[in-house]
């Protein structure tokens, strides 16, 4: 029997910074369910008072499991301790969280620390004897198909699969299994400030000189279908062209 693993973290609403499932880690899963006969384990580092937690197990789990760490800590020592005392054939995790650091890199350091191979961006994947056939999902909405063996961690891309809904019944139903992990203090985190994003202002390009009815109309106005196309201008031409240009941008000046 093919043994999944699915490592699930906790994200956070992009407009209300609530807590929710994380989006890629709730597709992972659901590749996961869409695998027949899997066994699979859900395995998440943190808190197991978590209540976002049961919205995972709505998705059709009837156990998951919490390596019980302090907040700050970092989860990579815990996952792959738990991980190789669980020897599972496939990981299947989001390629980035939407809380911590946010660097996309914990799949790598548990497959280095798993000493597995990893293929990332996968958007679809069916498991054979002892393989897995994979679809890799490329820019521009290409698609690599690649075939790789067990043990396999996959960092799932955003074009995987809808999942599924959460069903409330079944959410109340599933067993959060709490088991006592120790995980070192995250020094990195611990130096930064952690605080919601925020758009920075673009800083509008004024005029520095003229009237204020200049410099207002220089903020305001917007301007199309100005300059000329020259096409095999001559040396003075090119040189003319050039030079009413940094004029009129006021690089440089008229006298």
């Amino acid at each position: 029997m093919l043994k999944v693993a699915v490592l699930l973290s906790i994200g956070r609403h992009p407009a209300s910074g609530r807590p929710r499932r994380a989006p890629l880690d709730a597709r992972a899963l659901e590749l996961a369910l869409r695998l027949p006969g899997a066994e699979i384990h859900a395995v998440h580092a943190g808190d197991p008072a978590e209540p976002v937690l049961r919205d995972y197990l709505g998705m059709g789990l009837d156990r998951l499991t919490v390596l019980e760490i302090p907040a700050g800590s970092d989860p990579v020592p815990a996952l792959v301790a738990h991980l190789k005392a669980l020897s599972p054939d496939l990981i299947l995790a989001g390629r980035c969280a939407e809380g911590g650091e946010d660097s996309g890199m914990l799949p790598y350091l548990v497959a280095q620390g798993l000493g597995a191979a990893l293929l990332p961006d996968v958007a679809d994947l069916s498991a054979g004897e002892g393989t897995a056939t994979l679809t890799q999902a490329l820019p521009r909405g290409r698609r690599r198909q690649a075939e790789a063996r067990f043990p396999l961690v996959v960092s799932v891309h955003p074009a995987a699969p809808e999942p599924r809904q959460s069903a409330f019944a079944r959410a109340r139903r599933g067993l959060v299994e709490a088991v006592a992990a120790s995980a070192p203090q995250d020094g990195f985190i611990g130096e930064c400030e952690i605080r919601p994003w925020r758009p920075r202002p673009k800083r509008l390009r004024l005029a520095a000189g003229g009237s204020a009815l200049e410099r207002l109309k220089a903020a305001t106005e917007t301007k199309s279908g100005q300059g000329q196309v020259l096409v095999r201008p001559t040396a003075d031409e090119a040189a003319r062209a050039i030079y009413e240009y940094l004029v009129e941008q006021r690089v440089i000046g008229t006298s």
